[in-house]
C-alpha cells in the first residue's frame, strides 16, 4: 500500500516532467511564424514572409527571425522581392513590461536587409506603403510607444532604379560604433554608441553620383535633448554639395545650425537636386547658412561668385505648395552682364574667366563667331512651370570698360511659367533705361510678349563714354514698346510691334560725331583749320515704328549749331540686317566736307559703314536743299517725355 502511494506520487512528479522534456525536445516556435507575419503584413499592407522564427526566453527575450522577404506590390516583377532581410533580432526587457507595462527594447539587429526600389515612368512605383500605426489600430496605445536603445544596421544595400529621373545608383547602409565622431568636428559622448554611415554610388539625371553622409545615431532622431550632427559629401557629376552641422529635431528640421557650399560649372545642374528652374550660368562657388522655419527651407546669409561676378542674399522654399515656391533676395556689389547671359538664352561668361571649363569656354566662342547676335534658345516652358519663383535682385556696379551701363535692378515673378519683369532698370549715370516686360504662355510653346520701355534722363556723357571715340553730354529721353509672339528672344524681336521714340534737348557733342556723319577729315585738321572739335547739340529727335521685327524710321533728326543730321531706312531684327542712311547739311561753310550720305549696311555683325559715292556732289550754302520734312506740330506734346526742357526742339519743329 505503502508502495503504491509512493508510486502514485513519483508519477505525479515524472509525468509533468517527462512532458515538459518531450515539447521542449519536440518544440519548434517556426509554429508561431503565421501569426507573426500576418500580424506584420496588416501592419504594412504587404504580404510578409520569413523562413524560421527563433525565440530565447528569459528575462530580456530575445526573438529572431531569419529570412524575411516582403513581395512587389501586383504589375512589379514577382520573382524578386522589394526587400529581404537575412535576419532581424529584436531584445525586450519582459520583466519591466510585466512590471510597468512599458515596453523596453534594448537591441534591434538588422543583418544584411537590401532593398530594391523601382519608379516608374507612369508614377508607379514598388515602394507604396500604409502604414497601420498603432494610434491606427488602438488609439489608447498611441501613448504606449516601445523605447528603444540601440539600432544595429550591417551590411544594408539600396538600389534604386527611376528612368524618369534618369537614375541608377547603389547605397550602402550600416551603423558604426561611436568613438571619435566625424561629424562636425566633436568628440562623441559616452552615450553615443553608434552612428550611420551610408555611400552612395550610380547615376543621377545622367550623371555620375558619389556621396557619404555620417548621421549620428538613427535612434536619436527622436531625441531633441541634444543636437542631431549631420555630415553630408555629395558629387553629382561635377557638382559638388556639402552639408555640416546639427539639427536640433530633425524629424521637423528645426533648431538647424548647418553650413551648406555649393559649388559647380553651371546653376542650371542643381535642377535635378533641387526641382528649381535656374538660368545657365558660368561655374559658381556658393556657401551659406541652411535652416527650416515658417514652412520653408531657407539658404540664407549666403556669398560667393558666379563667373567673375560677386552674388549674396538669401532664398526661401516652400516644398509643400502646388509648385515650389522659392523667393529670393540678391545683392552684387560688382556684376558681369555676360555672367547673366542665360537669363536670356545666351551663353553666359567671358572665356577669359579661368574658372571656365573647357567645354564653356567653347560654347562661348562658338557664340562669338556665330552669324547671329540675338540669342535664339528656346524657352523650356515645362520646366519654368516647375515652381513659382520670385525674385529682386540688384547689382551695384556694372563691370567692362566697354559696357555703357552703371548698375541694375530687376523685381521678377514667375508663377505657372507666367512671367513678369516689374521693372528690370538699367542704370546710366543719373539716368536709367526702366522695363515692364510680361510673358504670357499661350498655346504648344508659344509666348505672348509685351514690354514698355522708359528712357528717362539718360547720361549721353555716360553712354558715349563706353565707345572710346565719341564724347558729349546732356540727356537722352524716350520710350519704347513690343507686342510680340515667339519661344526666344530672337523670334520675339523678329515678329514684333511696336515703337520707338528718341528724343534730347541741349548738351554736346564731340565734332568727330559730326565729322564722321559728313565725312570731313577728322580732328587734326579741323583743329589746324580752328574749327571747334564740340558742336552744341540743339535737338535730337528720333521717332521709330517696329513693324513684324522691322524697325522703320519715321523721323531722324539732329541739330547741332555746325550741322543738321538726318537719317532714313530700316533695321530688319529678324534677319539682323541693317540698310541705313545719314545725310549731313552744314550751316556755314566748312573745308574739306564731302556731301555725301554714309551708308550704314550689312549684318549686325559686320556692319559695313562707308560714303555713298555715287551722290556726291557740292553744296551750295550752309542751309541749301536741307533734304527733310519738318515733323507735324503733332508731335510737340510727346518730346516732353523725359528730355526736361524742350524750348530748343519746339523751336526746330515749329521752323517753317
Amino acid at each position: 500500500m505503502a508502495s503504491n502511494i509512493a508510486l502514485r506520487r513519483l508519477g505525479f512528479v515524472l509525468v509533468p516532467v517527462a512532458v515538459v522534456a518531450a515539447v521542449v525536445s519536440f518544440w519548434n516556435w517556426d509554429w508561431f511564424l503565421p501569426l507573426v507575419t500576418s500580424r506584420a503584413s496588416a501592419a504594412i499592407g504587404r504580404p510578409v514572409t520569413a523562413e524560421h522564427l527563433h525565440v530565447k526566453l528569459g528575462r530580456v527575450i530575445s526573438v529572431v527571425l531569419d529570412g524575411i522577404e516582403l513581395p512587389n506590390p501586383a504589375g512589379f516583377e514577382a520573382d524578386a522581392p522589394f526587400a529581404r532581410v537575412a535576419r532581424l533580432g529584436v531584445d525586450v526587457e519582459a520583466e519591466t513590461y510585466i512590471r510597468q507595462r512599458v515596453l523596453v527594447i534594448p537591441q534591434i539587429t538588422v543583418e544584411q536587409p537590401v532593398i530594391s526600389a523601382i519608379a516608374r515612368d507612369d508614377g508607379s512605383n514598388n515602394y507604396g506603403f500604409h502604414f497601420q500605426t498603432s494610434a491606427e489600430a488602438d488609439p489608447a496605445a498611441a501613448s504606449a510607444r516601445p523605447k528603444i536603445r540601440r539600432l544595429t544596421i550591417r551590411e544594408g544595400t539600396a538600389h534604386v532604379v527611376a528612368p524618369k529621373l534618369r537614375t541608377d545608383a547603389t547605397a550602402t547602409i550600416a551603423t558604426q560604433d561611436g568613438g571619435q565622431s566625424q561629424v562636425a568636428g566633436t568628440v562623441a559622448s559616452a552615450n553615443q554608441d553608434s552612428q550611420i554611415v551610408m555611400e552612395v554610388k550610380g547615376t543621377y539625371a545622367s550623371q555620375p553620383i558619389t556621396g557619404k553622409l555620417i548621421g549620428g545615431a538613427l535612434l536619436s532622431l527622436q531625441d531633441t535633448a541634444k543636437p542631431y550632427p549631420i555630415d553630408l559629401h555629395l558629387a553629382n557629376g561635377a557638382t559638388q554639395i556639402s552639408l555640416v552641422g546639427t539639427v536640433e529635431d530633425p524629424v521637423s528640421f528645426a533648431g538647424a545650425d548647418l553650413k551648406l557650399d555649393l559649388r559647380g560649372p553651371d546653376l542650371a545642374l542643381l535642377f535635378p537636386l533641387t526641382g528649381i528652374p535656374l538660368p545657365k550660368t558660368p561655374p559658381y562657388r556658393l556657401g551659406g547658412q541652411l535652416d527650416y522655419a515658417d514652412r520653408k527651407i531657407h539658404f540664407r546669409d549666403f556669398s560667393g561668385v558666379i563667373g567673375t561676378s560677386d552674388i549674396a542674399g538669401t532664398i526661401a522654399v516652400d516644398p509643400g505648395a502646388t509648385r515650389k515656391e522659392v523667393t529670393a533676395d540678391l545683392h552684387s556689389k560688382s556684376v558681369d552682364l555676360e555672367d547673366l547671359g542665360g537669363f536670356i538664352g545666351s551663353e553666359p561668361g567671358r572665356s577669359s574667366d579661368p574658372s571656365m571649363t573647357p567645354e564653356q569656354r567653347s560654347q562661348v566662342a562658338r557664340a562669338e563667331a556665330s552669324s547671329r547676335l540675338v540669342p535664339n534658345t528656346p524657352i523650356n516652358l515645362p520646366k519654368l512651370r516647375s515652381a513659382d519663383i520670385h525674385l529682386r535682385y540688384k547689382g551695384d556696379k556694372i563691370k567692362g570698360r566697354n559696357v555703357p551701363f552703371d548698375r541694375i535692378e530687376a523685381v521678377m515673378d514667375i508663377v505657372d511659367g507666367h512671367i513678369t519683369l516689374h521693372p528690370v532698370s538699367l542704370g546710366v549715370g543719373t539716368g536709367a533705361i526702366i522695363a515692364q516686360v510680361d510673358l504670357t504662355p499661350e498655346a504648344g510653346d508659344v509666348i505672348h510678349a509685351k514690354a514698355d520701355v522708359q528712357v528717362k534722363q539718360l547720361d549721353v556723357a555716360r553712354m558715349l563714354s563706353a565707345t572710346h571715340l565719341v564724347e558729349g553730354a546732356g540727356r537722352l529721353g524716350g520710350q519704347a514698346s513690343i507686342d510680340t509672339h515667339g519661344n526666344s528672344l530672337a523670334a520675339m524681336l523678329g515678329a514684333g510691334n511696336g515703337k520707338l521714340d528718341l528724343y534730347m534737348s541741349g548738351g554736346n557733342l564731340s565734332a568727330l560725331l559730326v565729322d564722321l556723319s559728313g565725312l570731313q577729315f577728322g580732328n587734326a585738321i579741323l583743329s589746324a583749320l580752328g574749327i571747334p572739335d564740340r558742336a552744341e547739340l540743339q535737338c535730337l529727335i528720333g521717332q521709330f515704328d517696329l513693324r513684324r521685327g522691322v524697325l522703320l524710321t519715321k523721323i531722324m533728326l539732329i541739330d547741332t549749331n555746325e550741322s543738321l543730321i538726318s537719317g532714313r531706312g530700316d533695321i530688319d531684327i529678324g534677319r539682323e540686317q541693317v540698310a541705313y542712311e545719314i545725310k549731313t547739311e552744314t550751316k556755314h561753310f566748312s573745308i574739306g566736307s564731302l556731301p555725301a550720305p554714309i551708308g550704314i549696311s550689312g549684318p549686325f555683325k559686320k556692319l559695313s559703314i562707308g560714303p555713298d559715292l555715287a551722290t556726291l556732289g557740292v553744296r551750295g550754302g550752309a542751309a541749301v536743299g536741307l533734304g527733310f520734312i519738318l515733323p507735324p506740330l503733332a508731335l510737340l506734346p510727346t518730346i516732353q517725355l523725359g528730355v526736361g526742357d524742350d524750348k530748343r526742339c519746339r523751336q526746330m519743329l515749329t521752323r517753317k
